[in-house]
């Protein structure tokens, strides 16, 4: 069992953040494994609100400081709060090394991670309201944005964080594969919550799932 929550507050109070909730605060570095071997509160129900604080913040900074289109913006939106992103922000901070995970399971699991990550937002929203929660967010987003730092680089992952935000299902399916040893061609259709959402087509199965991505995302857009 990791139990190593304590005094180290930094990622906090470095800026200007005093909780005096402690208890909900302990709760957002809770994950489910600890809370079940403990009979406590997980993250997960503050992690649904605080993913819907950091959209919003992250939202409404794209819409202010670009002119980018819509389905521009959600792509840019989705490099700074996917998991990757909030992982890297979370042990640039301070954060990770607060969390509480039951015994067998890593502390350094990306996906615990960013979920703490937004809890910790939803706590500080609760506490100070949404403008606190936003500056927080942005004073340690911003940087990376302002340096062009991607967290996503091809359109199957850009696509997954989009699937997963909306926590529906993502597959691929191979649906002919023709010509050829030397000169196969297939076309993979990408389906989303049992529904078609684009179709592509390429030289071998993992451009071909890039191209279906690919679709599915100007669709989405």
């Amino acid at each position: 069992m990791y139990n190593n929550i304590g005094d180290n507050m930094d990622f906090l109070t470095n800026r200007g953040i005093i909780i005096k909730n402690e208890e909900l605060l302990k709760t957002a570095l809770t994950h489910s494994s600890y809370a079940n071997e403990e009979n406590v509160d997980s993250y997960e129900r503050l992690e649904f609100l605080g993913d819907a604080v950091l959209e919003l913040a992250t939202s409404e900074y794209f819409y202010l400081r670009s002119n980018f289109k819509e389905g521009d913006m959600s792509k840019v939106r989705a490099s700074y709060v996917c998991e990757n992103a909030l992982y890297e922000y979370s042990n640039k901070i301070g954060l990770t090394e607060n969390i509480r995970v039951g015994n067998g399971v890593s502390v350094d699991t990306p996906s615990i991670v960013a979920d703490c990550f937004e809890s910790v937002l939803a706590v500080i929203f609760l506490e100070h309201g949404f403008s606190v929660a936003k500056k927080y967010a942005l004073d340690i987003i911003v940087p990376y944005i302002t340096d062009n730092v991607l967290f996503i680089h091809d359109n199957k992952s850009y696509l997954q964080e989009m699937v997963q935000m909306e926590k529906k299902t993502l597959e691929y399916v191979v649906v002919s594969e023709t010509g050829p040893a030397h000169d196969k061609r297939f076309t993979v259709d990408v389906i989303v919550d049992g529904i078609k959402f684009g179709t592509g087509e390429g030289k071998s199965k993992k451009e071909a799932e890039q191209n279906a991505a690919a679709n599915a995302i100007s669709k989405i857009a």
